[in-house]
């Protein structure tokens, strides 16, 4: 489903991303992990498109998706939850959720309500605006956003950071839902390795801007992984 080669991304003349090859299977759920500024978040927005690379290519399905805008591959379905959230503090949940769908394949005027059976939270506030949730709540409407165009990829970067236990649980219950219903993949950027072990297909780690260990659960331990997360 996506298949990234040889990639080399970052900003202005500071070279990030080194090299990086890595896929995603469909209906698998994999793992990005690594300490913090070692580049998960410049290859996420690489493969939005939010930064062009300086080598490399970026494969979805049989399409070189390299040349195209953020727009272009979103409309081709690929899901985007950016970290820190990124919602539209004054719009209405309702109105968040409703920009989501300029994402669909096919024009759609409604939100899905598979959405609101995931989140059934967002239902209850649905007039109230975005910026008066709270942290917790305004992810999982940046999740549920990214859900209503119903991509076949959906590109979460750090999905729990900062989020009250209570939320946690359910957001990781979402992303085991979608994991169930092998109708979506999922690329994942997350520190808890305890979830990352028991949700994901296959793991990779990144360090310095190169992919340095890669496996399942079979061949990759946790204390490899452990050795690339310690400070």
């Amino acid at each position: 489903m996506l298949n990234i080669h040889e990639l080399e991304a970052g900003y202005g003349e500071s070279m990030i991303l080194r090299n990086v090859t890595m896929k995603v299977e469909p209906g698998q759920v994999i793992c990005l992990m690594g300490r913090n500024g070692v580049g998960k978040t410049t290859l996420m927005k690489t493969i939005m498109g939010l930064i062009k690379p300086k080598k490399g290519s970026i494969h979805y399905g049989p399409k070189d998706m390299t040349p195209f805008p953020p727009d272009r591959r979103a409309k081709s379905g690929i899901g985007y939850v950016p970290q820190g959230r990124d919602i539209f503090p004054q719009l209405t949940v309702e109105e968040n959720l409703m920009l989501g769908l300029e994402a669909s394949r096919i024009r759609k005027s409604k939100v899905p309500d598979n959405v609101y059976e995931m989140f059934p939270v967002l239902k209850e506030m649905i007039r109230r605006k975005g910026g008066d949730l709270s942290g917790g709540q305004q992810q999982q409407l940046s999740i549920a956003r990214a859900l209503v165009s119903e991509p076949e990829l959906l590109l979460l970067d750090e999905p729990m950071e900062g989020i009250q236990p209570s939320i946690v649980m359910e957001i990781e219950h979402v992303i085991e839902t979608i994991k169930a219903s092998k109708q979506m993949s999922v690329l994942l950027v997350e520190q808890s390795l305890s979830f990352a072990t028991s949700i994901a297909d296959y793991y990779y780690v990144l360090d310095k801007g190169v992919i340095v260990a890669e496996g399942n659960s079979s061949t990759l331990s946790e204390e490899q992984v452990k050795k690339h997360l310690a400070v």
